[in-house]
């Protein structure tokens, strides 16, 4: 950028600036989109003709008013009149992707009182007419103030709306109650809506005849003296000149544009961008498509009936390029006759966010959206499955990631707008998927192998649209997650999991035995009975008086011992529920995380160890598991010749030991000790979390201590209701502050003493996972 760029207007007291990417100052950190100023007496003392151009600009950010210092090279100017309209929209990254697509905002700057509009609302777009355009913040200090617009909602908008045109006690109009709303240009389509009223008043515009360039077309255009090939994304007018906004074939598909004068465009042919697509996929001229009339009248084109939205499509771009996504909205878009498919698609190579001549029609990252003709799409191969001679073909596993672990997950994973984002009271779910898959392959088995019962359209979603976007990118949107809970309320016939609140184990019971059909992750056996079978184990126990601060190897023995319960085999994954009555009330105020779990002594007819000598055990003492004189963890099993003198004592002549079944192998021992006795443990590798209903979640990303990372769904939340919640990661280190030390002096620490998010971990656990990598090798 020229350090002519940053010239202010003639006359502005101040020069407003955006910054087109992230920066760092001291200990402060500003997003792209963060929006600064300086005075304009400022600015020309910096940037005077005297004195060499200087690289660095001292500025105020509008969001804290702090002052910092910023390279000249990512400030974009800004007119004060666009400014405060920028301003209003509170997501950094949406609001730069506002000021670099412009037509939005010249549409706002435009607009006035009176005029037809659509808004958005609870992700419905509905009428309205604007009464009120400017700031609704009284008695600030701040140097800009943003600028609203008032809408008026009509018809089917009616009653949907905040207010009776009045914010925080002041009126800005007058309207019915509950059909006043505020809301930042970005929640506005100007396009006029072509309704009755509309049509009759204003005449039906020729484009075809008087733009020789529509949207779509293939032109042509001189970059010095270059000639360069692109797709024209918009056609208006300012003035009386027409312009073109055209995506230059070099750039790829990306949402980067060139605005150019329509005398300056050469119109390449009569295909628009659509048709490239079906040359590649030999669907022939437009014209010769055959079509149908379906049932109810509504046309449709032959050869794609089967895709709907949420289908999984690929699309032949120019050159043969292949993408693939998912139908997001079907429909006709204005100045297109064929009915169209608006596509997420999963990489960076789309040219918008939903969003189609003003209006959105679905909503998806920057980059990731593409409208396409709905023949140029074709379901996606790598999903369908075909039948030879009767025998089913499964379908071609796509690309899989493998979980994150270490600086990987550092990278990937911290930050905001990283996790899964949190929507409907869905932080039960979201924090129980970062928590098994983000750092862990322990459960990948759902993802790929083929159990009897295996939903494989469940199977998909939670592969391809959580598990990978997440270990890939580190975000996986609300609406992945929406997709998934869609799918379990028709298949475990639970209308309420788009909406309401649940527990982690009863998500977890519906897709790994109802949906799955996953075997079970546990096997035990109660008293010599018959084998249960079960996903997660929730720890029953009585209260324990000398139990004030324990740790999950503790809890877990005492629950065995209490339910008479063994291990049957050696479980890949040990998901254990923490001794609750109910969501609210807690059996113990602390509990301390075993980052390694012994299962040795749970085992059923393996080799135990004698506490005493460390010979094989023979025999078991439920009652000296409870004598203080013991250690406080680790079951009482003892040899035959430990337990006749344990057993000497007159306070545990009454006790009754049973006998232990010893493995053949350990029958035949030379001497004393000689043959260890092998101990089975598992690791922790998460611990989910539960505070007033609200679930997060600690995961464990490398072997030391201090590497642990808290997930929060909703740790943020960008807007009203309306708006979207910000899911963040961050480092906690302080957690292993704690691990170390004593208990007793753990027990004393005040929760609202401890560093960080520390507390939650101790003090709110609801649910800790445990991994045996050695059996996950086999299950």
């Amino acid at each position: 950028m020229t350090m002519t760029s940053l010239l202010p207007s003639a006359g502005d007291g101040n020069c407003y600036y955006i910054l087109t990417e992230d920066c760092a100052y001291g200990s402060k950190y500003f997003q792209a989109g963060n929006m600064c100023f300086c005075s304009e007496r400022s600015y020309l003392r910096n940037f005077s003709d005297d004195r060499p151009p200087a690289c660095f600009l001292k500025v105020i950010m509008l969001d804290d008013s702090s002052t910092v210092t910023i390279n000249v090279e990512i400030l974009q100017p800004v007119r004060e009149e666009a400014a405060v309209f920028l301003l209003a929209i509170s997501s950094h990254n949406e609001r730069l992707n506002y000021f670099l697509e412009r037509l939005s905002l010249e549409a706002a700057l435009r607009a006035v009182p009176g005029q037809k509009v659509m808004v958005e609302v609870d992700r419905q777009h509905l009428p309205g007419i604007i009464r009120y355009i400017g700031s609704i913040y009284k008695n600030t200090s701040a140097a800009l103030s943003p600028f609203f617009f008032g809408v008026e909602l009509q018809g089917e908008g009616e009653n949907r709306g905040r207010s009776d045109g009045s914010y925080h006690g002041t009126e800005y109009f007058k309207c019915k109650r509950n059909c006043g709303i505020f809301l930042p240009f970005s929640r506005v389509q100007f396009t006029p809506m072509p309704d009755d009223d509309y049509v009759k008043q204003k005449p039906k515009p020729d484009m075809e005849e008087e733009v020789p360039v529509k949207v779509g077309d293939a032109v042509s255009f001189y970059v010095d003296e270059v000639l360069t090939k692109g797709i024209a994304m918009a056609v208006y007018r300012e003035g009386t000149q027409w312009f073109v906004k055209v995506c230059p074939e070099e750039e790829g598909t990306t949402d980067i544009f060139r605005e150019i004068p329509m005398d300056s465009v050469v119109k390449e042919s009569l295909q628009s961008l659509f048709s490239p697509f079906e040359s590649d996929m030999g669907l022939g001229h437009p014209n010769q498509m055959k079509r149908e009339i379906s049932e109810s009248g509504e046309e449709c084109e032959s050869g794609n009936s089967s895709l709907e939205v949420n289908s999984m499509v690929q699309i032949t771009l120019d050159k043969g390029n292949q993408v693939s996504g998912i139908i997001r909205w079907l429909g006709y878009l204005p100045q297109i006759k064929h009915k169209m498919a608006g596509v997420e698609l999963d990489e960076d190579k789309g040219v918008t966010a939903g969003e189609w001549l003003g209006k959105y029609y679905f909503h998806c990252a920057p980059k990731r959206g593409l409208f396409v003709r709905l023949q140029s799409c074709q379901p996606d191969v790598r999903f369908q499955c075909s039948r030879n001679r009767g025998q089913e073909v499964l379908p071609q596993t796509p690309d899989s990631f493998p979980p994150l672990r270490n600086e990987a997950a550092v990278r990937v994973l911290r930050g905001r707008m990283k996790g899964i984002q949190g929507h409907c009271n869905s932080c039960y779910m979201d924090a129980a998927l970062f928590s098994l898959f983000s750092c862990t392959s322990v459960l990948d088995s759902m993802l790929f192998k083929p159990f009897p019962l295996c939903d494989r359209n469940v199977q998909s979603i939670l592969r391809d649209e959580i598990v990978n976007p997440l270990r890939k990118t580190g975000f996986v949107r609300a609406r992945s997650v929406m997709h998934l809970r869609e799918q379990l309320t028709e298949k475990g016939q639970c209308s309420s999991f788009t909406n309401a609140e649940k527990d982690p184990e009863e998500f977890l019971n519906l897709i790994m035995h109802q949906i799955l059909g996953i075997e079970p992750l546990l096997k035990l056996q109660s008293g010599g009975q018959k084998e249960q079978d079960c996903y997660c184990y929730q720890i029953f126990m009585d209260k324990q008086e000398d139990l004030v601060v324990p740790d999950v190897q503790q809890l877990v023995e005492h629950s065995f011992l209490s339910s008479d319960l063994k291990l049957v085999e050696i479980p890949s994954c040990f998901i254990i529920q923490m001794p609750r009555f109910g969501k609210e009330y807690k059996m113990f105020s602390k509990i301390i995380p075993s980052l390694e779990l012994d299962i040795t002594d749970l085992l059923l007819d393996s080799p135990r160890e004698c506490c005493m000598c460390g010979d094989v055990a023979t025999l078991e003492c439920s009652d000296c598991f409870k004598d203080k004189v013991f250690a406080a963890t680790g079951l009482k099993q003892f040899c035959s010749s430990c337990s006749r003198q344990v057993h000497s004592h007159y306070r545990r002549k009454t006790h009754k030991p049973t006998r232990l079944h010893v493995p053949e192998e350990f029958h035949s021992r030379s001497p004393r000790g000689s043959q260890q006795v092998p101990r089975e443990k598992m690791e922790l590798f998460a611990v989910l979390c539960i505070e007033t209903s609200h679930y997060v979640s600690f995961v464990k990303y490398g072997p030391e201590n201090e590497d642990w990372m808290f997930f929060d769904s909703m740790a943020d939340r960008h807007g009203d209701e309306n708006g979207f919640n910000i899911p963040t990661v961050t480092l906690c280190p302080e957690v292993a502050k704690y691990l170390d030390l004593p208990l007793a002096v753990l027990a004393l620490e005040q929760p609202r003493d401890m560093d960080g998010v520390a507390k939650r971990l101790f003090c709110d656990a609801y649910m800790y996972m445990y991994q045996s990598k050695k059996m996950a090798l086999y299950k």
